[in-house]
């Protein structure tokens, strides 16, 4: 065995210090020390447009998480990505090229829910039998973390049960996303769900991997630093909060064009040092093309 200077071991006391902190923070150890410094995260959810696949390989290089969206646990027990069950041949290039994203260093993570309601109604009334769907889903495709869009009525202690199975069966490691309105991370609305997402963060923030604000449909802004400061005002640290923007005004209404959005973006850089990062919802009709959004936002935070 090779001996170690004093400031090598000084050093790897240091490093088995903070990730003792971590621990007793409740973070993923790995996680952490594997997190980019802003995240720049893709909604991957229109597969197909006007007939022809769209492939998110054009992300390679730019996001740092692209997320599968979106997935329905149905009351007749199928679970479906989107119109159709996730093995449907259609999705046989989607997944080889979900491979390749992963095998690039990018997080792949499975949206469930969204404003396809039924997933979280079916959860609260057979929690059993409806998160075995969802398991099973997230263990076959390999994904790295799931993204949970609340758009239905979803208490707080449904919320914190399912955050709890899915660390207990997937680990520190796995990514748990939860993607509300940014008036409720505000404390000013209860869209997503119904509860307090300030009391769940006491609660379970530990057990949480980031929210990432809805910051559009009226939900909020980024033509300003304004509605992000509201959430740090309600008790959020930065670091916990993506900025979520549509990619195109036909996504839906609160679009801030490219250079505006860029400039809200830099000075939430500047503002908050540890500022989480973005996300656009969504990828296939960014403008002004799919993956320049993303490389535009990317750029503003001064790279990933």
């Amino acid at each position: 065995m090779l001996s170690t200077s004093p400031k090598t071991r000084v050093r790897k006391i240091l490093v088995a210090a903070g990730a003792a902190v971590l621990v007793a923070a409740g973070l993923p150890v790995n996680a952490a020390q594997a997190a980019p410094r802003h995240h720049t995260l893709a909604y991957y959810q229109t597969q197909y447009s006007n007939g022809a696949y769209v492939s998110p390989l054009p992300l390679r290089g730019i996001a740092t998480d692209v997320e599968v969206a979106a997935f329905h646990l149905n009351a007749d027990g199928s679970v479906h990505l989107n119109d159709d069950p996730p093995a449907d041949p259609k999705f046989d290039q989607m997944w080889a090229d979900v491979a390749a994203l992963r095998s690039s260093g990018i997080k792949v993570h499975a949206l469930l829910g969204g404003a396809g309601r039924g997933s979280f109604a079916n959860l609260h009334n057979d929690f059993t039998r409806f998160y075995g769907l969802l398991r099973d889903v997230l263990r076959t495709y390999r994904f790295d973390g799931v993204d949970l869009d609340i758009e239905e009525t979803f208490s707080l202690a449904d919320t914190e049960r399912l955050i709890r199975q899915l660390r207990a069966d997937f680990g520190a490691g796995f990514t748990v996303i939860l993607t509300p309105v940014a008036t409720d991370l505000a404390g000013t609305s209860s869209f997503s769900g119904g509860f307090s997402y300030r009391q769940l963060e006491r609660d379970l923030g530990g057990q949480i991997s980031w929210y990432t604000g809805q910051f559009y449909c009226g939900w909020g802004s980024l033509g300003s630093t304004a509605s992000y400061d509201a959430i740090v005002r309600n008790g959020f640290s930065p670091s916990r909060v993506l900025a979520g923007a549509v990619t195109n005004p036909a996504n839906c209404s609160g679009y801030v064009e490219p250079s505006r959005l860029a400039s809200t973006l830099r000075k939430l850089v500047n503002k908050y040092p540890g500022f989480g990062g973005a996300a656009g919802w969504e990828y296939f009709n960014g403008l002004p093309s799919p993956a320049s959004w993303y490389a535009n936002v990317r750029d503003a935070m001064g790279g990933s």
